[in-house]
């Protein structure tokens, strides 16, 4: 299985994780409404920048996407909160706008999401 790639920073000032509960809830007309779990399962995001150091270390960052998990690819990555080791991908697939923070593109970021199951 493939491993996200080491060459860049993970910036915790935009880190965070969201999920859906997955909780079905049935409105009543009196009192409050009832709910139930409705998947054993949810999928949590964590949104993430990823700052490169480097035009080439964002072109290999940018050929693994490609070529190893070839966009839509399932890859273990190590969770900033926690430590622990996860099996997910890129939300629909998307690694989002290459910006540059230095001129020449010597320093640059992507704002991605990252899901998973739970």
């Amino acid at each position: 299985m493939a491993q996200l790639p080491s060459n860049f920073t993970i910036l915790l000032d935009d880190a965070g994780e969201e999920f859906d509960p997955g909780v079905i809830k049935s409105d009543m007309e009196r009192g409050l409404a009832k709910m139930r779990v409705g998947q054993s399962r949810v999928v949590v995001n964590v949104p993430a920048t990823l700052l490169f150091d480097g035009a080439q270390a964002a072109a290999d960052f940018e050929e693994w996407y490609f070529d190893t998990i070839r966009r839509i690819g399932v890859f273990t990555w190590v969770d900033p909160r926690t430590g622990a080791t996860r099996t997910g991908r890129f939300k629909d697939g998307s690694i989002g706008k290459l910006v540059p923070t230095i001129a020449g593109y010597e320093q640059s970021k992507r704002t991605v999401t990252l899901e998973f199951l739970r």
